[in-house]
């Protein structure tokens, strides 16, 4: 019997070929792969283990110091540590780490989120910083959680510090990360994370004070701990700058005016230096070089007295009766009358149909018979009113401007208000009317639409008192800057020519303010040559201070005082805000010439030398005979 087999089972040859087809489409794969990482993305991966192994830190240069005129520092630097957040991979943080990061530096998560958003438009792998002055404790969280949260580092850098905190911070100002409106401008010099500064001098000399940064290259191992460096490009400090102020008598500005909110301006007419420069309230630039919380900001952005505004330059105000010192020059000018031009102040006076009271007019009286020196001592309303309709708009408006009025005086700080001096233009241009012969009545007094800086104040009186030569205010010697390869415009010395007669009728007049019993007497000083006009300035309507709202519409209190009371060295601008009487700002004025003469003069001068002093600096401007009449009057 044939036994049979059953045939083999082979395995088919096409299931062979296929396999063979897989095995080297694996094979290219693999190799396609293989060349990929190391041929085709070998840069890019080559790069990300440099990144890992490698970190570029900037070097924070700190800016320049700022002194005052004798060189004691205003503004300076310290060491400290700010928090970064290494932006060197495309991982985005998960909220469970802005969570984390957020409670362990103590940061509000809706500003970090803010931050991260406004991060995702810079360039790629440049580090933010999280927090400007870390805290022991932010040094400790970082440093503890370095392997949860890679992306954070310590940078040492120079914070801004202010040894006085609120002393002068209106004309110091605060500096601050840069906004997004400066990196936006054509040609900018900043990058983002730069802090520069954002207002007062360190924003108007910020190209010198600040320096040039640095950067250092370190190696980092994986938990991103520094172990070695590399290269590195030291950073350029700031360049130090020294201002016109002395601290000394800054110091005695804001203590004079206290608590009261308002402003102190001193400065030389026969330079133009500024020596001191107040203005309250005040608030604490540190706050800003840590970067100031939203809180704060609130606070400071809604307080109704403004203490971010330099009110020094920046108050906009009528100025009141110290713009009697106008109409007078431009009475005496035009010789539309004489010195001894008397009329009889019974307390009001009827003008184009409408009665202006006088401001004694309260007390139920007048002040008699009044020449132009009495009208000026006592401050008469009623002898301006006549002046006022006198003179014209016309010759008010261009006397007012002629003196330094209504015009940004120059000074090198950012944001100077121009003021106002009204004109028939201006009211053509602004209310599409014609003026009103009324206008003009109140324009007289400084009332009105005339608004006026206490700079603008001070500059304008001392021009009158000089002469008319008014040199342009400034707090940096133009020297310096050109010492430090800047090239600031030349200061501009402005000359208006006021007649001998007309200075010397004035300022015995502005010396009688304080001298013979005049509205200024409280500026007064024992020994002391102090001359100076009072204002006291509405800011509503009479029958609204009569309102039951009166106590918020107080009556704004003027000052400038000079000395001596003529040729003055030093003349003080004071404006006391809802101050009432101008008998609360003139004190303030006498304090500050007071504490200028006590430096210059550390031992009291007897009285006679003190005379005889005054008497000697008065000869060149008002003549011999003048000056005899002077010192008789003393």
């Amino acid at each position: 019997m044939e036994v049979r087999f059953p045939e083999d089972e082979r395995f088919p040859a096409w299931k062979i070929v296929v396999l063979q087809y897989v095995v080297a489409a694996t094979f290219l794969v693999i190799l396609g792969g293989y060349w990929r990482l190391q041929i085709g993305q070998h840069r890019q991966f080559l790069e990300q283990a440099e990144r890992n192994r490698t970190r570029n830190l900037p070097i924070i240069a700190p800016r320049g110091r700022i002194l005052d005129r004798e060189g004691r520092v205003m503004v300076d630097n310290f060491p400290a540590f700010s928090v970064l957040l290494l932006r060197e991979s495309t991982t985005r943080l998960t909220p469970a780490q802005i969570d984390g990061i957020a409670r362990g530096l103590r940061l509000d998560r809706a500003e970090l989120e803010g931050l991260l958003e406004r991060a995702e438009r810079l360039p790629p792998f440049q580090p933010i910083v999280l927090k400007q002055a870390a805290t022991f404790e932010d040094l400790a969280f970082v440093e503890s959680h370095r392997m949860e949260y890679p992306q954070l580092d310590l940078l040492q850098v120079q914070q801004r510090f202010y040894p006085k905190h609120t002393v002068a911070a209106a004309l110091l100002g605060y500096v601050g990360e840069v906004s997004e409106d400066m990196l936006a401008k054509p040609g900018t010099r900043y990058r983002a994370g730069d802090i520069v500064g954002k207002s007062g001098i360190e924003r108007e000399y910020d190209q010198l004070l600040a320096g040039r940064d640095g950067m250092r290259r370190v190696v980092v191992n994986s938990r991103g701990q520094e172990v070695g460096s590399m290269t590195a490009i030291d950073a350029r400090p700031g360049h130090d700058l020294r201002l016109t102020i002395d601290l000394d008598l800054q110091m005695a500005a804001e203590a004079a005016l206290g608590d009261r909110p308002g402003a102190v301006v001193a400065l030389d007419p026969r330079t133009g230096e500024i020596l001191a420069m107040v203005s309250h309230p005040s608030f604490d630039p540190n706050d800003f070089a840590r970067r100031i919380s939203r809180d704060e900001w609130t606070r400071l952005t809604s307080d109704p007295q403004k203490p971010l505004l330099n009110k020094a330059i920046q108050a906009h105000l009528a100025p009141g009766s110290v713009f009697k010192i106008v109409t007078a020059t431009a009475a005496l000018e035009t010789s539309t009358i004489k010195p001894s031009f008397t009329i009889h102040c019974p307390g009001l006076i009827t003008i184009y149909g409408h009665t202006f009271h006088d401001w004694v007019w309260t007390k139920h009286k007048g002040h008699g018979a009044v020449d132009l020196h009495r009208a000026i001592v006592q401050s008469c309303d009623v002898y301006f009113y006549t002046l006022g309709k006198m003179l014209g708009i016309e010759r008010l408006a261009y006397f007012a401007k002629r003196l330094g009025l209504g015009a940004r005086t120059g000074i090198d700080l950012p944001g100077e208000d121009p003021g106002l001096i009204p004109s028939p233009e201006w009211v053509q241009r602004v209310f599409q009317r014609k003026w009103w012969a009324g206008e003009t009545i109140s324009v007289a007094i400084g009332q009105g639409a005339v608004a006026v800086t206490p700079l603008q104040l001070c500059y304008m009186i001392g021009g009158v008192a000089m002469g008319g030569e008014f040199h342009q205010p400034h707090l940096v010697a133009h020297d310096q800057l050109l010492a430090r390869g800047i090239d600031p415009p030349a200061l501009k010395e402005v000359r208006f020519p006021l007649g001998e007669e007309t200075v010397s009728t004035v300022t015995r007049a502005m010396w009688g303010v304080v001298n013979e019993g005049g509205t200024g007497a409280s500026a007064r000083q024992p020994g002391l040559d102090i001359a100076g006009k009072t204002g006291t300035a509405q800011v509503v309507s009479v029958s609204l201070q009569q309102s039951e709202h009166r106590a918020a519409f107080k009556n704004n209190a003027w000052f400038v005082g000079y000395s001596p009371s003529t040729n003055p060295e030093i003349v003080v601008a004071v404006l006391v805000m809802q101050g009432e009487h101008s008998t609360v700002a003139a004190p303030v004025a006498g304090e500050v010439i007071k504490a200028y003469y006590e430096k210059r003069f550390p031992k009291p001068t007897g009285r006679p030398e003190t005379q005889t002093h005054a008497v000697d600096l008065a000869t060149p401007r008002l003549g011999l005979a003048a000056a005899g009449t002077l010192a008789a009057r003393r």
